[in-house]
């Protein structure tokens, strides 16, 4: 069986997220492709759009979001995605279980003695006028019925068993608005998707070759990683005969499509500033492909990362239309020259023309 190197891996997880070069995908296409962006942080899309697509335009995003065709809500590792609205309405309900258990894991003691059942037609019904509800105001309401669990743990939950959508203004491009929460089924005009019958699961094997598509060579564990859903060994099964295999120098087993993207490990990568918390990273179990075991902790902390040379070698920060990077390595000076004209890019493209300044700090 082939063995995949590092550098390899690297390469081909660049082209499958569009990083190696700039797509001509529209932003609708290059949002299914992904899979969807990680998006609990509502501005950091259109960063991680920008960095993937040629001539992208912020008010692209908005236009996809206040017409339907996206939304931000619940999904994978049950975090906030901006996610196609097809793919939602054919995912979420695949995703039901383990967004309930996710709750549980946190709040099963608060939770006790709730029937579950009771709780999502509570909120259904709560949310029948029409008026979109903060999750707070959704937990006080609930909690006239609930009064002695946790308000917390009642908006968590029933965010988990009724599918929302956090409506626009949030997730705009410089709108800063809170989250005002309506059911899926009214943005969208119908429910989502219902169970495949029992013993087949097509959305789980939709799951498989769309993220072999967008993330691959993958193991089994990085799919897991990916999406939070424990159950799908079976889907991995049923797909494999349309599937190659090759190993990663640990000795784990890699699946991927087989016409995929498998660029020359020595193609060249060039410099790329990703948004915080961006699936390039936080899409594998093992991340090392892309950044260093030393530097792990920045992909869940919320920091936002420069590639140099097609690996995290920096983090970035911006203040007053100016980018500031500072390096987790020393640079080349022709590293340092690249880095410093792409972060040009971004300060001109985060303050819509009104700034092009970036900075290197630090060592």
């Amino acid at each position: 069986m082939t063995v995949l190197g590092d550098r390899a891996l690297n390469r081909a997880a660049l082209a499958r997220q569009l990083l190696l070069e700039r797509s001509a995908m529209t932003p609708q296409e290059a949002v299914v492709h992904l899979c969807g962006l990680q998006a609990q942080e509502p501005q950091e899309p259109f960063t991680g759009l920008w960095a993937r697509l040629s001539g992208f335009e912020a008010p692209a995003l908005d236009t996809l979001l206040t017409g339907r065709s996206v939304v931000r809500t619940h999904l994978m590792r049950r975090t906030v995605h901006l996610v196609a609205a097809d793919d939602v309405l054919a995912w979420r309900t695949r995703h039901d279980a383990m967004l309930r258990q996710k709750v549980l894991g946190v709040y099963r003691r608060e939770l006790d003695g709730v029937d579950l059942g009771e709780l999502a037609s509570a909120a259904r019904t709560l949310m029948a006028d029409g008026q979109p509800r903060t999750m707070t105001g959704i937990a006080e309401a609930l909690a006239e019925r609930w009064p002695d669990r946790g308000r917390r743990a009642l908006g968590e939950m029933v965010v988990a068993l009724v599918p929302m959508v956090q409506m626009p203004p949030r997730g705009l491009w410089g709108v800063k608005a809170g989250v005002r929460n309506t059911p899926l089924t009214d943005w969208l005009g119908r429910d989502p998707d219902p169970p495949a019958p029992e013993g087949s699961d097509p959305v789980g094997e939709t799951l498989v070759r769309r993220y072999l598509a967008a993330f691959g060579p993958a193991a089994s564990a990085d799919l897991r990683a990916w999406c939070g859903l424990a159950g799908l060994p079976k889907a991995v099964a049923a797909v494999r005969g349309e599937l190659v295999a090759f190993r990663d120098e640990r000795g784990r087993e890699l699946l991927d499509l087989p016409g995929a993207p498998r660029p020359d490990p020595d193609t060249p990568a060039p410099v790329r500033f990703l948004p915080a918390f961006d699936n390039a990273i936080l899409g594998y179990h093992d991340r090392s492909r892309i950044i260093d075991d030393a530097h792990r902790g920045l992909s869940v902390e919320g920091a936002r990362v420069v590639l140099v040379d097609g690996r995290v070698g920096a983090t970035w920060t911006v203040e007053a239309g100016a980018v500031s990077v500072t390096p987790l390595r020393p640079f080349t000076r022709g590293e340092r020259g690249a880095v410093v004209e792409e972060g040009r890019s971004l300060a001109s493209f985060l303050s819509d023309g009104a700034g092009d300044e970036a900075r290197i700090t630090g060592t």
